[in-house]
Parts: C-alpha cells; structure tokens; sequence
C-alpha cells in the first residue's frame, strides 16, 4: 500500500511533536503580574501596562526561539523517514523538504528579530515611564501637601501613564521614550522641536504623542466631571526623558517637558482650585478607576 509510505514516517515526528507541546505549555512560565493579598486587585507600579507587554513580548521570544528549530527540523525529519519506507527515490521530493525547512527557517528568524526590536522598544518606553513615575513621587507628602498620584490609569479603550491631582488642578501626564541619534563624532543630538501638532525630531517628526496626550485628557476632564457632578480643571503633559525641548509653537491643551523637576512644575502650575469636597471626589473616582483591568497599550508607547 503506497499510502503507508507517507504514514509510517509520522513515527519520527513524535519526539518533535512532543517537545512542541512542552514548549507551548510552557510558555507562560515567566508572569511577573502580582496581585495583592488584601483585595486581589493587581498591583500597580509606574510602567505597569508596558511591564505586561514586556512580559508578552518575552513569551513571545521564548515560543519562536524554542519552537522555531522544531518546527523547521519537521520537513528533514519526515524526509528521512520517507526515505527509509519509499520504494524509490524521488529527488524533487526530498528538494522540497530541503526548501520548505530553509523557508521556515527564515520566517522564524524574521520573527526572532521582530520580537527583539520589540523588547527593544518596550525597555525604551518603560524606562522613561519609570523615570517620569519617579520624578512624580517627589509630589506625595501627605503631611504637608495634598497631592495624589496614579499610574497606568486604565480609560475606555487606553491607560494613562501618570495622573497627578494637586490642589490646582489634575495633570494627565503621558511618556515617550526615544533614543536620539548621534553625530559622525560621536555627539549626541537631543534637541526636539515642539510645533503646535506635531513634535520635530532629529531626521523625523511625529503626531501621535500630542495626540495621545490631549485625547486622554479630554477624556479624564469629561469622566471627572460625569463622575463628581462638577467641572475639573485637567491639563495633559508630554514628558520626553533625556531631551531638550524647543518649544517654536505651544500645542493647545498639552504641556511639553523632559520630565527634569517634573513636581516643581506641577506644583507651581495653577490650572484652578479644588475644593477639599470636591479633591476628596476625584481622588475616590481614580482609585475606583484604577482597580478596573488595563486595555492593551498602543504600540508607539
């Protein structure tokens, strides 16, 4: 019977097949997610949401790196198999092993280097986030000022980096981390333009962090005043780690900063004032907001 000469070499995919399903099964080994023993909400820490992609993006290197030599061995494995069983020798046959197996060797490798530009992006990312985050933890002294801080504040369809309430006003504060590029002698170029939509990099410009930022204050301003019945004075701020703004247009609606003395900053700008009734409010509506699960985080974090 021909048939069994496809069949039989089945056998030797069984050890390959195996180790597949170990690799799968063991592929959510590493969740660095916590929850607390008190209220099992998650704990937050700054950068959490972009903690949870890193988590992602390594599970993800871990499966096409462990997966990817099994994977691209199968076609040789099984060619050897038909070999043995095969009445004749078919040399275009065993040519398609050899080019399926070289064919997912490059796709797997395309997905190695994706997943590891990723990783790069994402430390990148949180590392601004934690610098910014670190910088907002100068504001919290409760026994002289009463100011309150959230991170990775989760919206409709989005997360807020930071959220800072001051008896001023409330700051929607959103991070980007970028590397600058350098020049032939080795100098580093960190001076970034700040138009009025849109922010002029060395060799390229982007829109989507003013965007991002002044949508996710417009949001904060129209849910606080839903929630506490009353109108709350909300300003977005971009923070850019490591850069030297250059501010030639005020963007409306969004403050641009490299996240130096970031709580002197927030302390000394007076969008309005909060009574204590209605500060205690917004402060009770965040932490509500704060337990409820983060949506995935866009991908220009």
């Amino acid at each position: 019977m021909a048939w069994l000469e496809y069949l039989l070499p089945l056998i030797f995919l069984f050890p390959l097949g195996a180790t597949g399903v170990i690799v799968i099964a063991l592929r959510n080994l590493h969740d660095a997610r916590v929850r607390s023993p008190f209220d099992a909400c998650p704990l937050r820490e700054p950068g959490q949401a972009q903690r949870d992609r890193l988590d992602r993006a390594f599970a993800s290197l871990f499966l096409n790196g462990a997966l990817g030599p099994i994977v691209t061995l199968a076609p040789l494995v099984y060619g050897m198999g038909r070999m043995l069983f095969a009445s004749r020798q078919n040399w275009l046959e065993w040519a398609l092993y050899g080019a399926l197996s070289t064919l997912l060797v490059l796709v797997f490798c395309l997905l190695l280097i994706r997943d590891f530009q990723q990783i790069r992006r994402i430390k990148l990312g949180l590392a601004g986030k934690l610098a910014v985050g670190q910088e907002l933890e100068r504001l919290v002294r409760p026994e002289a000022h009463p100011y309150y801080i959230f991170h990775d504040v989760p919206t409709d369809t989005d997360t807020i980096d930071h959220v800072a309430v001051t008896p001023h006003g409330v700051f929607v504060v959103e991070t980007r981390g970028r590397a600058p590029p350098f020049t032939p002698d080795g100098r580093e170029i960190n001076v970034v333009s700040v138009e009025h939509e849109r922010l002029r990099f060395p060799g390229w410009s982007e829109r989507r962090p003013l965007q991002k930022t002044r949508r996710a204050s417009r949001w904060l301003s129209r849910w606080l005043q839903s929630r506490c019945e009353a109108p709350v004075p909300v300003l977005g701020v971009l923070a850019l780690p490591g850069w030297d703004i250059l501010c030639e247009g005020a963007p409306e609606g969004v403050m641009v900063v490299n996240g130096e003395a970031l709580d002197r900053r927030l302390a000394e700008r007076r969008l309005g004032e909060l009574t204590g009734e209605l500060h205690d409010r917004v402060i009770a509506a965040l932490i509500e907001r704060s337990k409820q699960p983060s949506p995935r985080p866009p991908s220009d974090s």
